[in-house]
């Protein structure tokens, strides 16, 4: 069966919590109910992790790479627009990543519209709110 890692930043476990207006009320776990239901449906399972702590998420990519895992989610949070380190755990993975941000990051501040992340993911989500996950879970379980 096809894993895909589901990957989380920093304050995405406040999510349902954390400026509704902006991220909405659904929960981490809620997203990742949801993933790991329809992943099934896809013939696909997911594995997940979320860290507020750079090192965390760049140690855990690297598990992942090394359990053989090729496909994977990854919202960094405030790490897309400040982390050459995660960006370079990405690049060095051999997995391919589609990048979702619930909100959209060109419609808020001007230093959310870089991410370090994007140029070395496959796509990136912005904007379609927690649909973005389930978008880029469609796309992953087609690609070989």
């Amino acid at each position: 069966m096809k894993k895909i890692a589901v990957i989380n930043g920093v304050n995405l476990d406040r999510l349902g919590i954390r400026e509704p207006e902006i991220y909405g009320s659904t929960t981490l776990a809620d997203i990742v109910a949801t993933l790991k239901a329809e992943a099934g449906k896809l013939g696909a399972e997911i594995v997940d992790f979320q860290s507020n702590h750079e090192g965390e998420i760049v140690d855990r990519i690297a598990k992942f790479a090394d359990e053989g895992v090729k496909l994977g989610i990854i919202n960094p949070g405030a790490f897309t627009h400040t982390s050459l380190a995660l960006r370079d755990c990405i690049a060095g993975s051999g997995m391919s990543f589609v990048e979702v941000h619930i909100s959209n990051i060109y419609k808020r501040e001007e230093f959310r519209h870089n991410s370090f992340t994007a140029p070395v993911c496959d796509a990136v989500i912005s904007g379609l709110g927690v649909e973005g996950y389930m978008a880029a879970l469609r796309y992953l379980a087609k690609k070989s």
